[in-house]
């Protein structure tokens, strides 16, 4: 579990970068301080063998008087410089003891010349060159051997122990400094990681109460600029569709219900109270044209619905073809013409010629729908108009009639599924409220949209733009 969560992989990685950075470093900075300290001390190897060279290796000799009072070879002292006077000697090795160094100088011919604390039997390197320098780390010490042209052999060193203490002590300190940096690095890190990932968490815990039912749950968006802020800003927008896709889900279930339980009901009232006795012919002729009438209306209801089902799940086929929405709109007018005559309603059209492509069948009875609304929604007497137009590359067509209007606070939902601005128009009337979704579902279908703008006591304009359409030759 811990290895697929993203939280530890991050916190992994990190402390991975962590550890190879903070170990680099250290490594780098502990190297750097072992070679400075060890080139410290080659230089001052090579100071004392500077100082050394002239004494136990002059370049040439003192005269032939001075040469005459040297010593044979077996009579040379091995605990001091060859040809150094006594109070020489014990200048020179006193010097190199007191600054911890040491010196071996080896002649040709086998001689031999110490300072007091030199080792014992300190192997010496074979030169191949007459003349060179080497140097050489033996355990705790470190030399500098250098020969001179005569042959003669010059050993000059001394011990690393302090310089190993100090370097090992410097190795403590960083592995402590480096452990510390680590461990704070890694708990910055895992806050970081914490911090980062909160709103995951909350798109997580938020994602769970919706799946439970709780679908006005909500992401905190405090940080919206942030790449996860954003997500949680989309999520919430679908969140937020979908708590209203489900309230709209079940408002349209309640109102599917309350639309078929009033044909049913009078079926079952009509049957029931047929059967209750014999009736006359008569009698049962009127309680079957009553169960014909409430069947049709519960047909015409299904139809619809299934309508908007297809039209929900784009299984509904649209016969696209070019034609004219003018002739499509008078066809309209003249089907609904003698119901408007009914309530002397006049119907004045501008109907431009608008060639488009779309299924006219369809778009007709969008008009039908408008043009019912406007006929059944209006005052007797009242007028409606009815154009067509064009608006670049776009299709026009507008219905207004001059009825009571619409309030401001039924605008809104005047195109939902069920919907009646007029409570008192109930579907007694015949009428479902589902005519001006259809018609939507219809408009939109084509890529196209419908509004209303309607002012109490004024009227409503309904306007419908199709897109994709050709515009007719002049």
């Amino acid at each position: 579990m811990i290895l697929k969560s993203i939280k530890w992989r991050l916190q992994a990685w990190h402390g991975f970068l962590l550890i190879c950075l903070v170990s680099g470093l250290m490594i780098g900075f502990y190297t750097y301080q072992q070679r400075a300290r060890l080139q410290a001390v080659d230089n001052e190897l090579r100071e004392k063998l500077t100082l050394l060279l002239p004494r136990v290796a002059p370049p040439g000799g003192r005269g032939d008087g001075e040469r005459r009072r040297r010593p044979p070879p077996d009579e040379l002292r091995f605990d001091g410089p060859a040809d150094f006077s006594p109070r020489e000697r014990n200048f020179e090795s006193g010097a190199f003891e007191a600054t911890g160094f040491y010196y071996i100088a080896r002649s040709q011919e086998g001689r031999r010349s110490s300072s007091t604390n030199a080792p014992q039997d300190i192997p010496f390197p074979e030169f191949k060159a007459r003349q060179g320098t080497t140097l050489r780390t033996r355990g705790e010490f470190r030399e500098l051997i250098h020969a001179v042209p005569t042959g003669t052999r010059v050993l000059v060193g001394t011990s690393l122990a302090t310089a190993l203490a100090e370097l090992h002590q410097l190795a403590a300190t960083l592995t402590v400094i480096g452990l510390g940096i680590v461990v704070t690095g890694s708990a910055v890190g895992w806050w970081l990681a914490v911090r980062a990932l909160r709103p995951i968490n909350e798109i997580s815990n938020a994602a769970v109460k919706i799946a439970a039912g709780d679908l006005s749950k909500r992401i905190n968006t405090s940080e919206t600029e942030s790449e996860l802020g954003q997500l949680a800003t989309v999520l919430n927008s679908t969140f937020a569709r979908l708590e209203t896709a489900f309230a709209q889900q079940q408002q349209f279930t309640s109102d599917a219900a309350h639309e078929l339980r009033t044909p049913v009901s009078v079926i079952v009232t009509q049957t029931q109270s047929t059967l209750t006795r014999e009736r006359t012919p008569q009698e049962y002729r009127e309680t079957l044209e009553a169960c014909q009438r409430a069947a049709q209306r519960m047909r015409r209801l299904i139809e619809s619905l299934l309508e908007l089902a297809r039209f929900d799940t784009g299984q509904e086929t649209l016969r696209r073809a070019p034609f004219d929405l003018a002739n499509t709109a008078r066809d309209s007018v003249e089907l609904l013409r003698p119901l408007a005559r009914l309530r002397e309603i006049a119907i004045h059209g501008e109907l431009s010629p608008c060639e488009m492509l779309g299924d006219s069948e369809r778009l007709g009875q969008v008009v039908t729908n408008l043009l019912s609304n406007a006929i059944n929604h209006n005052k007797e007497g009242g007028e409606i108009r009815i154009s067509t137009r064009w608006e670049t590359r776009t299709a026009v067509l507008t219905v207004s009639d001059n009825g009571p209007g619409i309030t401001p606070e039924h605008l809104p939902r005047i195109f939902e599924r069920f919907y009646r601005a007029d409570a008192a128009r109930t579907s007694t009337q015949g009428r479902s409220g589902l005519g001006l979704a259809i018609s939507k579902a219809i408009v939109e279908a084509h890529g196209g949209s419908i509004d209303v703008q309607s002012r109490v006591g004024i009227g409503s304009t309904f306007t419908v733009r199709l897109p994709l359409a050709t515009r007719p030759e002049s």
